[in-house]
């Protein structure tokens, strides 16, 4: 990737988020389809190359729920995540957004990505892996198994 591209972050239709970025971030195209038509869809670019997606659903006025962010593996440890998150946050906030809310897998590195941007855990739902997915999940061999609740509130 040419390091003299800057990212460039522009709001989407879902038909233009490439599906193979955004099964990345969540496996099963059959749940990546049914919230991608409501939602408000992210895409990062660096040149022409669509290097990163974000999509988030409205869950209730002034509430958002983040569905999918994903960056390309070639181009991970770059900051790009953390500059998709800081700009879908940043535009939430400043069309009335007060809240945004996720679901993510008990460890990994999606859960300190998070917290880094100020999400904190609100709940757990159990077996939420084993029952909405058709094949087992796993991430550094351990399987995964329940869903983090997580959310960020905007003063």
């Amino acid at each position: 990737m040419n390091d003299s591209y800057e990212l460039l972050i522009r709001k989407v239709n879902a038909t233009e988020l490439p599906m193979a970025l955004l099964l990345e971030a969540d496996p099963s195209e059959d749940n990546v389809r049914a919230y991608l038509s409501n939602s408000h869809c992210y895409c990062a670019e660096l040149g022409k190359q669509v290097v990163g997606v974000c999509v988030l659903a409205e869950r209730s006025e002034g509430c958002l729920e983040l569905m999918n962010i994903a960056i390309g593996p070639d181009v991970q440890g770059q900051g790009f995540g953390t500059q998709l998150l800081n700009f879908v946050m940043s535009e939430a906030r400043s069309r009335g957004v007060h809240r945004i809310e996720l679901g993510t897998g008990t460890f990994g590195h999606q859960l300190g990505f998070y917290q880094r941007a100020e999400f904190r855990v609100e709940g757990v739902e159990r077996d939420f892996f084993l029952d909405n997915y058709p094949e087992p999940i796993f991430e550094n061999g351990i399987q995964h198994k329940d869903m983090l609740r997580l959310a960020v509130t905007f003063n």
